[in-house]
């Protein structure tokens, strides 16, 4: 049997038909696009935040690491360290003090720092093995690496004044005086503390700072083992200029600064090993004197 029945089809559904998945299609593509422009602005401001955070992030470590700072500086001057000495020895003349055989004590004091690179050497050999030196600090170089300076005074080490220049010439009284105080003042102006500690540069004791510095009741402090490290020697011989006037009460001249320290750096832990080994302590020029302040006044009162 043959149907007669119309077909639901007519062209003008087709048409219909045609023309709404055409707009269905337009319309996915509209919706796809905004999405992928979505998705690319997302990314886009994904990568602008972690810029941002990036940058905050090292602002924040840098932030965290000045307050660091300043706190060790705050504990460091409520510890005393780079304190007075007794009154005996202001303005007084020292290479080493008289102590009994039995006080095995040594002071490792280092010059012309602070300085790139090796100064931070150093002070990560003594903390490895809890020593605390004596610095003797150019003022040009504090200026140029104020850091430096106020980690050796976190860090418990004491500071003395060597000049602004480290010249070795001739100077007179207002040179003199300009070498020793302006290195004071931005001692103190960025650690907060004062010393009266002075090494003249090379140990020239006639060229004007010396005197200046008595008057002004510094005391003198040279050495009386010198490792001779200015002239870079091979390790092992810088090594036995140490030990070859090495004693108890004595004070070791080493450099952090000034040039290229590396052979420094790399003979300290043999040196600090070596005294260890024949029963040595460490300490600080202010320490040392102490000892020897209290041997006098016991001696004293024996009489």
């Amino acid at each position: 049997m043959i149907n007669n029945k119309q077909s639901l089809w007519t062209p003008g559904k087709l048409v219909g038909l045609l023309i709404l998945l055409c707009g269905g299609f337009s319309l996915g593509l509209i919706i796809l696009s905004k999405i992928n422009l979505f998705q690319f602005d997302s990314k886009q401001t994904i990568n602008v935040n972690n810029v941002a955070a990036n940058v905050g992030t090292q602002q924040r470590v840098e932030e965290l690491k000045t307050a660091m700072l300043k706190s060790w500086q705050g504990e460091a001057q409520v510890k005393g360290f780079s304190d007075s000495i007794p009154s005996s020895f202001q303005g007084a003349i020292i290479d080493s003090v008289k102590l009994s055989p039995s006080q095995k004590v040594i002071a490792l004091t280092f010059d012309d720092g602070p300085w790139p690179e090796s100064t931070a050497e150093v002070l990560d050999i003594l903390k490895k093995n809890q020593i605390k030196g004596t610095f003797f600090v150019v003022g040009e170089n504090v200026k140029n690496y104020p850091n430096l300076l106020k980690q050796e005074i976190a860090e418990g080490h004491v500071i003395g004044n060597h000049t602004w220049h480290h010249w070795y010439q001739f100077l007179n009284p207002q040179a003199a005086a300009y070498e020793i105080d302006h290195t004071e003042d931005i001692i103190f102006k960025t650690t907060g503390l004062k010393t009266n500690l002075f090494r003249p540069p090379g140990g020239v004791m006639h060229n004007g700072v010396v005197d200046y510095a008595r008057n002004s009741k510094y005391a003198i402090i040279l050495w009386s083992s010198d490792s001779v490290d200015y002239s870079r020697p091979a390790v092992p011989k810088l090594i036995s200029n140490i030990f070859r006037e090495a004693k108890s009460g004595g004070i070791v001249l080493m450099h952090d600064g000034g040039g290229n320290r590396s052979r420094t750096v790399q003979a300290l832990p043999e040196i600090i090993d070596n005294f260890r080994n024949q029963g040595y302590r460490f300490v600080t020029i202010p320490e040392l004197l102490e000892i020897q302040d209290k041997n006098q006044k016991l001696i004293e009162n024996k009489k």
